[in-house]
């Protein structure tokens, strides 16, 4: 290409164009200006240190080595494996299930408690530790028993994961691999299932538990343990690794905001203004991504409802845990073998309408619910609460927009973002980072329109500034400075004071 961006050379091979004749060399002038020298090749030009590492920054370097080691990284994942004495215990317990089954009457058995059966299980064991000609010592005899008890009343290889209060997620990828996180990093857990089947047993004794169904018909279940815990089941066909289990578990303490203000998860200046939020029955969207901690903020932003106010809780699976006096959960059922009897959310909330609520609080919206949800905070439910999934506050708005237009209602797109405008008070914005915490990274409110958009107004941002050396994100907690919208309804409430400190 030439200056002009036309080929030198003319029109490629063909020579001169039709119908100009041929083009006749030009003679040299010798008042022209010399020709400049052409510049020098792409691979000639150098960047600075690039010949000589030294030169190099140390921060590039470093960022290259990263890239590198991430690119060589195997990207097969491993399986879990048991090592030392939960291997030799996992070794005995595979001799002695089948011998103890043939000696006990498993209705029998369902009937008592762990305890009991413990109990009732000590001469059996020893008995069968003698047919095989081993012999343990005190420790290993009590492992030995509470593998056995949970193998046969609970939940198998899972109780260990359950019972560790550091970890917040256990993943069982089929059989022979079970991931969990440990303060927000994933990590392969030393648990094994015996095959597919044994699995398969588990995922089904948690969802007959209440009352759910999973096999190759419906593949797809969604159920809870008695802790709370959410559970999230899938069997083959469609997990091709084999059953499934996802489990959420949520801490036996409730948190509140103190508590997550003291974590760094936000401010206390944003602690104080979520409080007034709850407090003074603002219309609040949870909005944020999955394990980011948006139902644990439903939780602590509870807290802050008049114990004499009737709270109703419209979930697909149970798992709020409100601590107010007048709290009644609801739950969706799904559809029975002949596809008949489901009950959506949308029907709960229609439902719930009739029930006599001061707030509705649901889960998550994800569909044609939204419009009801909508509707019950424009229509005297202020403080009702919701989550979503979403990576910001405009975002939120728009996916509720969305929502709304998937359902069989025929709304113009304005009269939905009016609608929006005028039920929704806030948006609070949380998100997990890369380094595992948890923060709310937004709080914004919702002022009203203007023409077709929904105008919003920021009051709190978290901005990174840094990371540190061990990986961990450093940033700060910003207040806008500006006056809420809310201010009003704060006033009515006698908070007005308190929440313009607060966010100024």
């Amino acid at each position: 290409m030439n200056a002009f961006g036309r080929r030198n050379g003319g029109m490629g091979t063909t020579g001169a164009r039709g119908g100009f004749g041929v083009a006749r060399p030009m003679q040299a002038n010798p008042l022209a200006r010399p020709e400049p020298e052409p510049f020098p090749a792409t691979e000639a030009l150098a960047l600075p240190g690039e010949g000589d590492p030294s030169l190099v920054p140390q921060g590039t370097v470093d960022a290259m080595q990263r890239l590198a080691d991430r690119q060589n990284a195997s990207g097969d994942a491993g399986a879990s494996r048991m090592e030392g004495f939960e291997a030799s215990i996992h070794r005995i317990k595979e001799q002695v299930l089948p011998r103890l089954l043939e000696r006990v009457d498993p209705e029998a058995a369902a009937t008592l408690g762990k305890d009991e059966l413990a109990e009732e299980f000590r001469p059996i064991i020893g008995e069968v530790l003698a047919e095989l000609k081993l012999t343990l010592n005190r420790r290993e005899q009590f492992a030995l028993e509470k593998v056995l008890v949970d193998e046969l009343l609970g939940l198998g290889p899972l109780e260990e994961l359950l019972a560790d209060a550091d970890i917040s997620d256990i993943m069982v990828n089929g059989p022979d691999q079970t991931f969990v996180e440990r303060k927000g990093k994933l990590e392969l857990a030393n648990i094994q299932f015996r095959d597919e089947e044994h699995l398969f047993q588990i995922a089904q004794r948690i969802c007959n538990s209440v009352g759910r169904r999973v096999d190759q018909t419906t593949p797809l279940a969604d159920a809870r343990l008695k802790d709370g815990s959410r559970v999230n089941v899938i069997v083959p066909p469609l997990s091709l690794r084999g059953t499934a289990i996802s489990i959420r578990k949520f801490s036996a303490k409730p948190i509140t905001l103190d508590m997550m203000a003291g974590f760094g998860s936000m401010s206390q200046k944003m602690a104080t203004a979520l409080k007034i939020a709850g407090a003074c029955r603002f219309n609040v969207v949870i909005s944020g991504g999955t394990g980011s901690g948006k139902t644990t903020m439903l939780n602590a932003l509870s807290k802050m409802i008049d114990p004499g106010e009737r709270v109703l809780t419209i979930e697909d699976a149970a798992e709020l845990r409100l601590q107010q006096p007048h709290w009644l959960p609801l739950e969706t059922r799904p559809a029975n073998l002949e596809g008949q009897g489901e009950i959506s959310i949308r029907d709960l909330v229609k439902n719930a309408l009739r029930m006599r609520p001061d707030r509705i609080i649901l889960g998550e919206i994800r569909g044609s619910e939204c419009f009801d949800m909508l509707a019950a905070m424009n229509t005297g439910h202020d403080g009702s609460m919701c989550t979503l999934h979403s990576n910001s506050p405009r975002e939120a708005l728009a996916r509720m927009e969305n929502m709304v237009m998937m359902s069989d209602i025929k709304v113009p797109k304005e009269a939905i973002s009016r609608q929006i405008a005028d039920s929704v008070d806030m948006i609070i914005q949380v998100k997990r980072l890369r380094d595992g915490s948890r923060r709310v990274t937004n709080i914004t409110e919702v002022i009203g329109m203007e023409g077709p958009v929904i105008v919003t107004q920021e009051l709190f941002k978290f901005e990174y500034l840094d990371e540190s050396a061990d990986g961990k994100i450093i940033g700060e907690y910003r207040s806008m400075g500006l006056r809420p919208y809310t201010f009003d309804k704060a006033k009515q409430f006698g908070f007005d004071q308190a929440y313009l400190e607060a966010c100024l």
